[in-house]
């Protein structure tokens, strides 16, 4: 009976550790995700769609787990926060912010997809 409780607690420790192995490369993938989100709204030139773009790039991230997510939310409140600092508006930062969190809670970015924007060469070979 010891060894099936030493052997129940040793496989839940493991599996719980072995999530967190997964949190860097996450949050590297999610970088990567925000960066395309944003390469692809400077590709797009719509005014606009940056909202979309927000929404998209987070929910790209948080798509690939807690490590993509966190590095949504670290790359998402870092721009608003310089973009604060910058002079701009706070009430477009507040719009920014809300699609930002659409996205990283698994809303999807095509309500905020502005009518006439072409796909994103990102769209047509997702990984």
């Amino acid at each position: 009976m010891k060894l099936l409780i030493a052997g129940i607690a040793l496989f839940l420790i493991v599996e719980t550790n072995a999530r967190w192995i997964n949190f860097p490369i996450e949050a590297i993938q999610g970088g990567h995700d925000m960066w395309r989100a944003y390469s692809d709204m400077r590709e797009a030139n719509t005014i606009g769609a940056d909202k979309f773009f927000h929404a998209k790039g987070n929910a790209d991230a948080a798509s690939r787990g807690e490590g993509g997510k966190w590095a949504a939310e670290v790359i998402s409140n870092g721009r608003e926060w310089v973009q604060e600092k910058m002079g701009h508006g706070a009430e477009d930062s507040a719009a920014d912010q809300r699609a930002n969190e659409h996205g990283r809670n698994g809303g999807d970015p095509n309500v905020f997809r502005p009518a006439g924007l072409p796909p994103c060469s990102s769209e047509s070979h997702e990984d």
